[in-house]
């Protein structure tokens, strides 16, 4: 027995290294892998050995056909690639009289760009991100957020109403999306949110009827005011460096109490003043304070048992700092000249 196994072996070890073309392969395949090939009619005859020896034999048979199957498999792709590098060679076209121009690569929008980044630092303080919906209804964007209809912090967010949409809007602020996640995961979490926003407000040199945020959430037991000032001075540090500095201010926010806004010095004039700060020398980056009880119920979250702090990002104000911008606008009018800078 074995030593028919070693005649197959090198016989067809033989005939498939000299194939010429895949036909050939395949025919020898069968002549020794098919259902009447050479060794498949081995295989069939192991009944008929002694049991002492059928073992032995079976293992030799089986193993042979695995490195038969490896070598015919080797040799099919090996003729295949050359197959198509003849069939390449046939078709080739010659374009050296074409024009040509070599085209410019891309790259993100620094808007893009400064997401991500900041997303990033998140992420390794242990965030994790999510998204939601530019449209929303009134209850998400306002209610929801412990701001009741014909409230007077509603003023203060001029808000895009969809005509006939049944009280739907472009939302205001990434803050509607916290409630979105609240709704479906119970605590602990850490969420970090990016996305458009809109406002119904005149352009400048800061501000934009579009502009982006990135929202944060965080909420356990026993979360602190000092938890919330701990994190955000740590991304302005990673963001910008440890030298710029930022400062705390009170401030009021419906669906946070405490609240506080939180400015950097103005990388334009070094807190001189200029007409990006408008001359306090200083930059609003973003809003932030602990969880309104009323969200966390308006959530069936318990205020009792959970603290929470939540904070809000103006990307476009960050970017002019990164890179260093003095109009917002620049970053919206698609000018070639000004985006290949980044």
């Amino acid at each position: 027995m074995n030593e028919r196994l070693k005649q197959l072996r090198e016989e067809y070890a033989a005939r498939v290294a000299q194939a010429a073309d895949i036909e050939a392969l395949e025919k020898y395949k069968v002549a020794l892998l098919g259902r009447k090939g050479a060794l498949t009619e081995i295989l069939r005859g192991l009944s008929s050995l002694p049991i002492e020896e059928r073992r032995t034999a079976g293992e030799a048979a089986n193993k042979l056909r695995a490195e038969m199957e490896a070598l015919i498999d080797a040799k099919t792709q090996e003729l295949r690639v050359k197959a198509l590098s003849h069939e390449l060679t046939k078709s080739k076209v010659e374009i050296s009289p074409l024009f040509a121009f070599p085209f410019p690569q891309g790259h993100y929008h620094p808007l893009r760009q400064t997401i991500d980044t900041i997303c990033n630092i998140f992420r390794t303080l242990g965030f994790n991100l999510e998204v939601g919906p530019e449209i929303e209804t009134d209850w998400y964007n306002f209610e929801a957020l412990n701001i009741p209809k014909d409230h007077p912090a509603r003023d203060t967010q001029d808000t895009f109403y969809i005509e006939g949409g049944n009280g739907r809007l472009l939302r205001t602020h990434t803050s509607p999306v916290q409630c979105h996640v609240m709704e479906k995961q119970q605590p602990p979490l850490r969420v970090i949110v990016p996305g458009r926003v809109f406002r119904n407000e005149a352009t400048d040199a800061s501000h934009s009827a579009i502009f982006h945020q990135v929202e944060g959430l965080a909420v356990d037991r026993h979360v602190t005011f000092a938890d919330l000032k701990g994190i955000i001075t740590l991304f302005v540090s990673r963001m910008f460096g440890s030298k710029l500095k930022l400062r705390f201010r009170p401030s009021h926010f419906q669906f946070t109490e405490p609240s506080a806004e939180v400015d950097v010095q103005c990388v334009m004039c070094g807190g001189r003043g200029c007409r990006v700060c408008k001359g306090s020398g200083w930059l609003e980056m973003l809003g932030c304070g602990m969880v309104h009880p009323n969200v966390f119920r308006a959530v069936n979250y318990d205020p009792e048992i959970y603290t929470g702090f939540a904070f809000g990002i103006g990307v476009e104000r960050f970017a002019m700092i990164q890179y260093d911008v003095d109009d917002m606008r620049l970053f919206y009018e698609n000018n070639l000249k000004f985006l290949r800078q980044f």
